[in-house]
Formats: C-alpha cells, sequence, structure tokens
C-alpha cells in the first residue's frame, strides 16, 4: 500500500512539474506559437492514440473510423463553442460532444462489432465516411465550407489536464476486470466466451470509451485551431491515427504516448523540407517497422521495464 502511495505521488509529481515547466517555458516566449502548435498537436494524438489502442491494442478489434468520432466531438464543440462563447460553453461543447460520439459509437458498435478483421475495418471505415457525409450536407455545419471563427479556449491547461485524464482514466480501466475481459477477447475471443465473458458486450464498451475520448480530443481540436471542415476528418487522418498505434505497440499506453510525440516532432522538424517531407516520413516509418515490426514498446508499458530491472539486480 505504501508503495502504491509512493508510486501516485511520484506520477503526479511528474505531472506537476511537467506542466509547471511547459507553463514557464510558454510564458516567457521560449515556447513560441510554432511550438505550441506542436504540443497541441502532440496532446491531441495522444487523446485519440491511446483511445484507439484500447479498441484495437487491447481489445483486438481492427478499427479505421476513429476520425468519424473525432468529427462529431469537432462539430459538437464547435457548434455550442460559437453559441456559448465562455469557458463554460467550452467544456459543456466538449462533454456533449464526447457523449454524442458515445451514443454513436454504441449505435454502430452493436451491429458492427459481431464482424471481425477485415470485414469489420471496411465497416467501421463506411461508418465514418457516412459521418462526414452527413456534416458535409447539414446546414449547421456549413457543409463543405466548413465552421470558422470558433472561440479559442484550448490551452495548455486544458490540453494537459484532458490528456493525462485520459491516459489515466483508460490505462485504469485495463487493470480492472472490464479490461482484463477486453484482453482476453483480443487473446481469443472463442476461450474468452467459453469461459463466460460476453464478448460482444465487452466490445462495444472498449469501442464507447474509444469514441467518448476521440470526442474529446476532436471538441479540443476545434476550439485550438479555430476552423474546421468535414475533409480534415476523413480516412487520411484514421490511418494517421492508426499509424501512432502500430508504431508505438499495439496494447502499450506508453508505447502510443511515444509515438505521438516521435512523430509530431518528426513532422515538425521535416516542415523545411518541403518537397521530400511525406517521402522522408514514410521511409523512416518503413525502417522502423522492418526492424521493430511490434512497435516501439510492443506490448510493455514503461513500468515493466522499470520492474525486469529490478528484478535483475536482486537476482545478481
Amino acid at each position: 500500500m505504501k508503495a502504491l502511495t509512493k508510486k501516485n505521488l511520484l506520477i503526479l509529481g511528474a505531472i506537476l512539474l511537467t506542466f509547471t515547466v511547459v507553463q514557464g517555458l510558454i510564458s516567457v516566449g521560449i515556447i513560441n506559437k510554432f511550438y505550441e502548435i506542436t504540443i497541441a498537436m502532440i496532446c491531441i494524438n495522444i487523446i485519440l492514440a491511446v483511445s484507439l489502442n484500447l479498441v484495437t491494442g487491447f481489445t483486438g478489434q481492427f478499427s479505421l473510423g476513429h476520425a468519424g468520432f473525432m468529427s462529431i466531438g469537432a462539430y459538437f464543440g464547435a457548434v455550442i463553442n460559437l453559441q456559448m462563447e465562455s469557458t463554460g460553453g467550452f467544456l459543456l461543447g466538449i462533454f456533449a460532444g464526447a457523449l454524442a460520439a458515445t451514443l454513436v459509437g454504441i449505435l454502430i458498435g452493436i451491429p458492427t462489432l459481431r464482424l471481425k478483421g477485415d470485414y469489420l475495418a471496411i465497416a467501421t471505415l463506411g461508418m465514418a465516411e457516412i459521418i462526414r457525409v452527413v456534416f458535409l450536407n447539414l446546414d449547421i455545419t456549413n457543409g463543405a465550407a466548413g465552421l470558422s471563427g470558433i472561440p479559442r479556449y484550448t490551452n495548455w491547461l486544458w490540453l494537459c489536464f484532458f490528456t493525462v485524464a485520459t491516459v489515466l482514466l483508460i490505462n485504469n480501466f485495463i487493470k480492472s476486470s472490464y479490461g482484463r475481459a477486453c484482453i482476453s477477447i483480443r487473446e481469443d475471443e472463442i476461450a474468452a466466451e467459453s469461459m463466460g465473458i460476453n464478448t460482444t458486450k465487452y466490445k462495444v464498451m472498449a469501442f464507447a470509451i474509444g469514441a467518448f475520448f476521440a470526442g474529446i480530443a476532436g471538441a479540443l481540436h476545434s476550439s485550438y485551431f479555430y476552423f474546421i471542415r468535414p475533409d480534415i476528418f476523413g480516412f487520411l487522418k484514421s490511418i494517421d491515427i492508426l499509424i501512432i498505434v502500430v508504431l508505438g505497440g499495439m496494447g502499450s499506453i506508453t508505447g502510443s504516448i511515444l509515438a505521438a510525440i516521435l512523430l509530431a516532432v518528426l513532422t515538425t522538424y521535416l516542415q523545411a523540407f518541403t518537397a521530400v517531407r511525406m517521402i522522408i516520413y514514410a521511409l523512416l516509418l518503413v525502417v522502423i517497422m522492418i526492424f521493430r515490426p511490434q512497435g516501439i514498446m510492443g506490448t510493455k508499458e514503461i513500468s515493466d521495464l522499470f520492474k525486469s530491472k529490478k528484478k535483475d539486480e536482486r537476482i545478481g
């Protein structure tokens, strides 16, 4: 119990230290607007990658529709934010978007999650396209022109808060009995069913939780970048999120965080090489996947590495 308390205090201390240092660097101008955008993208991508990893990495359901849930959060957040220009409206928009994404995730998840493998991927991809086309044809979303002039309430405080909350909540879910049930489905769905686990229930649960946090990421995105339009949340956005998950390691929260940071920094520094940026980016990903196909962390977390080190020290 004391060890657990000490660990929690160390985590809390690290979070507060990180927040204070970054906030201080922003205040004195060392982190300028350009790098602030990079930090915002890192935080948003961490939320998206960790939530998708719950579905794809821990539950074993290959989803290509995460950008669709992000778009629901983005549009709900933007519309409410435009109507209620206040911090309260901003927070209301975030949670309204997250809940709307969750509801859609449940409604879509119940029929589609009975599918497996490529069929599930195609179904979720189709779902994301349907959501995009709906937003493309609604008057309230301004169709293909999108929404502009969205009040900017997303800042480092809220980015840090929602990123940390997402990681902690999903990590606790995975370590709970519900999370263990999801992992058992990934390992062997037939065996899980034979042990009395309602596989459809847990798959839909993971899908809904993933959609909830994707909705939060979408609302933060719309408030930070002032402007959204349907094609931002197309097929390629879902692929971008999936790349982060695969690169970090399917079934590793730490891996998703490291991959989100790595790809954001990589993209930032490759902006100077506009002509060959995408070629270099693609080649680096191919090289990493050849020499480290399981991803940066595989299925391990940083805490597992420290445990292994301590074990080796005791043996030595």
